[in-house]
């Protein structure tokens, strides 16, 4: 985290000697994207919407800088100053998380596969007052791997869950004082499950189940932007509950060829909810170079009480309804940050939050280990011309450890996460 700050900030201040500028940027892409080539994912709720709001802490509810407010808060839209407006990014996420067997010196660590949440934003303001707009982006995702061999294989094995949203968007201010926007949100996702099953072949080899599947539902967002007074902003939001009900899903099964007729291929159903969020923000400019800014974020995890699978060719093997309880809790996400234009030509950005884990002592399992974790953000924007940007990021999640027994299958140990994120994006308003 140091180390990236401080190039960021050796970084301007051979910019603001105005030499090489080009030159300079382009190195700056090439370090970020060489960072990315080697970064792995995770999650199920991905905060890496924008690579402005990334480096502030991951606030966002109450800011205009750009078509990014479509997402964060739609009655922001309708504040930005530009009749066009785009912007862009891709984030990559480095992870490492290792699992401590309770009472035993056994230990693994999962593989994490090449992941990059992206977002693209479009607006436009046919007249001053009236934006509309579009937004996509990758707000929900899980993808892990742990050893085929290892000691929790018969809970999970490797599981990937992506969801890409695709959100319509129309905000209208009164007065430049408040704006109030709207969105349709389609989300799209698919889902595959691997994990073993403690029937053993000739050789030793452990059965298999390989669940995956795809569906495509509807939810909204809506939100609200108020300017008392100049320099000061308040942004409420609210993005609704999705379920990702998966519907004739395919199951296949690889079993000993004795049992084969037990475990026919088999078409199954799962949902899994994307939580509803509800956001405040609040932000003040001290003046046209500073600007610091508070976000509240409570996510409503309770909706994830369990996770079930239900079998449409039950056998006396394989029962028609299977689930596990997870006993999510509410969270409430406290975000701080700051950004300071040093000139016209760069801004640089700093921020922090703490995330306190959903999930229950009793209900830590493999499937989606989490703790209380604090997240560390620091960003850069370079201004080549009029109206672009270049805008870098950089976010370090601190997990602690994390002990606890998953009652559903007597499954107990110590979990250790910590990610790293770099990303790149784009920016245009005109």
């Amino acid at each position: 985290m140091k180390f990236v700050f401080n190039f960021f900030l050796y970084l301007a201040a051979i910019i603001n000697q105005k030499t090489n500028i080009m030159r300079k940027v382009t190195f700056l892409l090439l370090c970020l994207c060489i960072t990315a080539l080697n970064s792995f994912a995770g999650g199920y709720q991905v905060g890496l919407n924008s690579q402005r709001n990334i480096g502030m802490g991951l606030i966002g509810t109450s800011l205009t800088y750009d078509a990014s407010a479509l997402f964060y808060n739609p009655g922001a839209a309708s504040f930005i100053d530009s009749k066009f407006s785009f912007s862009g990014g891709l984030s990559f996420i480095m992870s490492r998380t290792t699992f401590q067997a309770k009472g035993e010196a056994y230990q693994a660590e999962i593989n994490h596969d090449l992941n990059y949440p992206f977002n693209f934003y479009a607006a436009f303001k046919p007249t001053k007052d009236l934006s509309i707009g579009v937004a996509v982006n990758t707000p929900y995702g899980l993808s892990l791997a742990w050893p085929d061999d290892w000691k929790g294989r018969y809970i999970i094995q490797n599981i990937s869950f992506k969801a890409i949203t695709i959100q319509p968007t129309i905000s209208y201010k009164i007065k430049n004082i408040i704006g109030i926007g709207a969105g349709l949100v389609i989300s799209y996702g698919n889902v595959e499950l691997n994990k073993a099953i403690p029937l053993s072949d000739s050789t030793g080899n452990d059965g298999k189940v390989n669940i995956k599947g795809n569906t495509t539902k509807l939810g909204y967002n809506a939100g609200i932007q108020i300017h008392p007074m100049k320099g000061l902003n308040i942004g409420i939001d609210y993005r609704s509950k999705i379920d990702m009900a998966v519907k004739n899903g395919d199951a296949t099964f690889t079993v000993p060829a004795a049992l084969a007729s037990e475990f026919p291929a088999n078409k199954v159903n799962v949902t899994l909810p994307l939580p509803a969020n509800l956001d405040l923000g609040v932000s003040y400019e001290f003046n046209e170079k500073l600007m610091i800014g508070l976000g509240l974020n409570y996510v409503f995890w309770k909706v994830y009480d369990s996770l079930a699978f239900d079998f449409q060719t039950p056998t006396s093997a394989v029962a028609a309804h299977q689930s596990s309880a997870k006993k999510y809790s509410n969270m409430l996400i406290v975000r701080l940050g700051a950004q300071y234009k040093i000139n016209k030509l760069i801004a640089v950005r700093i921020g922090g939050y703490y995330d306190p884990s959903p999930v229950k002592d009793d209900y830590v399992d493999p499937l989606l280990p989490t703790s209380n974790e604090i997240g560390l953000t620091c960003g850069l924007s370079i201004f080549p011309c009029k109206g672009f940007s270049i805008d870098g990021s950089f976010e370090y999640l601190i997990g602690s450890k994390r002990d606890g027994n998953d009652i559903n299958d007597n499954f107990a140990g110590t979990y250790k996460t910590a990610l790293f994120m770099p990303g790149i994006g784009l920016s245009y308003n005109f």
